[in-house]
C-alpha cells in the first residue's frame, strides 16, 4: 500500500534537494522543443499538435503511481494505448518526497520524471523551489480557485475523505463514527495507514478525529488526545495497515482515505473478506493530491498531453471508477458526464468538508510532529 509523506518531512526534503545528481546531469531544463515552454495547448497550435509532438517523443516518465491507487493502472494503460506512447513507471510505491528527490537528482537525464502526483503541500514546496513548469489544461476553469496555483504550477487532481474500513468478517458491528471507536468491542483493532508524522492518510485521520472531538482546522490537538485515549484503552493498534494485514485480520479497522479503503473491496471479496467502508459521521475531513509538470521534463509534450488526458472527462471518470473523487466532479455532475455507475459506489458523505490552508497544515504538522511519537508511538 502506498504511503504519501506529509510536510513534516520538509527538513529531510530540503536536505535531499541538495544531493548531487546520480549519473550524468547536463543541467538542462528539459527538451528544447516549443512544448517545454507551452503554458497551454494553444501555445503549440492546439491539441492535434500536442498529440503529434508527444508521439514524436514516444514516451512518458511517471513516478510513484501504484496501479491499485485511485485506479492508476487503468489510467496508465488507457493513455498509453490511446496515444501509442510508452510509459516508464518508476518507484510505484514511492512517496512525494521520493518524487521531488528524483526531479533534482535525475535532472538532465532521459529517465527523469516528466510529471508528478504529489501531496498538495509538497506541490507547494516544489513550486517554491522552482521545480515546476506552469501549464493550464483545457478544463482549467472547472478547477476551483482554491484547488490550484493561480500560475498553473500545480492543481489538485483527485481526493476523498477520511474513512473507516471494516473487516466485517472479524468485526460484526462496523463503526460509523469516531465515537464508536472508543467501544470496548474494538480493543486492539483500530489502525492507521502509517505514522501521521510521515503519512498523509494517517495525518488526515488525526485531523478528522480532532474535528470529531471539538477541534477545528486551527486545532488538531484533540485528535492526538483521541488517539492517546484509544491507546490507553487498548483499542489502538500500532500496526501499519496493508492489504495483507486487513486480509489476515491483523488490522480489521483501517482509518484511511475512502478511495484507498474502497479500492480494496473487490480484492478482499475475492479473498472471502467482507469489507465495509464508512465515512465517519462526526469527523468529515477531506484532502486532495496535486498534479504538476517537472520543469526539467525530458518529454515536455507528453507531460502536457498527460495532464490534458487526466483532466478530460475520460481521465476524471477513470479516477472516479477507482473510488476517488476527481476535482472536476461537480462540473461533470452538472453536465451529466460523470460515470453514474462509479458515482453510485462512492461511500456516502454527510455534510460539507472544509479544506485547510497551507498555514493551517504547517501549524498542524508541527503539533503532530512534537506530540505523536512521544505520546502515541513511544
Amino acid at each position: 500500500m502506498r504511503i504519501r509523506t506529509t510536510m513534516s518531512a520538509v527538513a529531510a526534503l530540503a536536505t535531499a534537494l541538495t544531493l548531487a545528481a546520480c549519473g550524468s546531469d547536463s543541467g538542462s531544463s528539459g527538451s528544447d522543443s516549443d512544448a517545454a515552454s507551452a503554458t497551454s495547448a494553444a501555445d503549440l497550435g492546439g491539441m492535434d499538435a500536442f498529440v503529434k509532438a508527444a508521439q514524436a517523443e514516444g514516451q512518458l516518465n511517471v513516478i510513484a503511481l501504484p496501479p491499485d491507487w485511485a485506479n492508476y493502472g487503468e489510467m496508465l494503460d488507457t493513455f498509453g494505448k490511446k496515444y501509442d506512447i510508452k510509459i516508464n513507471s518508476a518507484s510505484p510505491d514511492g512517496s512525494s518526497q521520493d518524487e521531488l528527490n528524483a526531479v533534482t537528482s535525475q535532472k538532465g537525464q532521459d529517465r527523469a520524471p516528466d510529471v508528478l502526483d504529489l501531496g498538495t503541500t509538497f506541490a507547494q514546496q516544489a513550486a517554491g523551489q522552482d521545480l515546476l513548469a506552469p501549464y493550464q489544461v483545457a478544463t482549467w476553469a472547472d478547477i476551483p480557485e482554491d484547488q490550484k496555483d493561480p500560475k498553473g504550477n500545480w492543481y489538485n487532481d483527485y481526493g476523498g475523505y477520511i474513512s473507516i474500513g471494516c473487516n466485517q468478517s472479524v468485526v460484526p458491528n462496523c463503526p460509523t463514527s469516531f465515537a464508536d471507536l472508543r467501544k470496548p468491542e474494538y480493543a486492539g483493532k483500530v489502525a492507521l495507514n502509517g505514522n501521521p508524522t510521515q503519512a498523509a492518510a494517517a495525518f488526515g485521520g488525526v485531523w478528522a478525529a480532532s474535528l470529531a472531538n471539538g477541534g477545528d482546522l486551527d486545532d488538531i490537538g484533540p485528535g492526538i488526545d483521541f488517539f492517546k485515549q484509544l491507546k490507553d484503552a487498548g483499542n489502538f493498534n500500532p500496526v501499519e495497515v496493508t492489504p495483507a494485514t486487513v486480509q489476515s485480520g491483523e488490522t480489521p479497522l483501517s482509518i484511511d482515505w475512502d478511495y484507498v479503503n474502497a479500492g480494496q473491496t473487490a480484492t478482499l471479496k475475492d479473498a472471502g473478506v467482507t469489507w465495509v467502508v464508512n465515512v465517519p459521521t462526526d469527523g468529515l475531513f477531506g484532502g486532495y493530491y496535486s498534479q504538476a509538470i517537472s520543469k526539467f521534463a525530458p518529454h515536455p509534450a507528453a507531460a502536457r498531453l498527460w495532464q490534458e488526458f487526466l483532466y478530460s472527462d475520460e481521465g476524471q471518470n477513470i479516477w472516479l471508477k477507482g473510488g476517488a473523487r476527481p476535482v472536476r466532479l461537480p462540473t461533470m455532475q452538472q453536465a451529466g458526464t460523470a460515470d453514474q455507475t462509479a458515482l453510485a459506489t462512492l461511500p456516502p458523505v454527510q455534510g460539507t468538508a472544509d479544506f485547510p490552508t497551507e498555514q493551517q497544515q504547517t501549524a498542524a504538522q508541527q503539533i503532530v510532529a512534537s506530540r505523536w511519537n512521544e505520546e502515541i508511538s513511544g
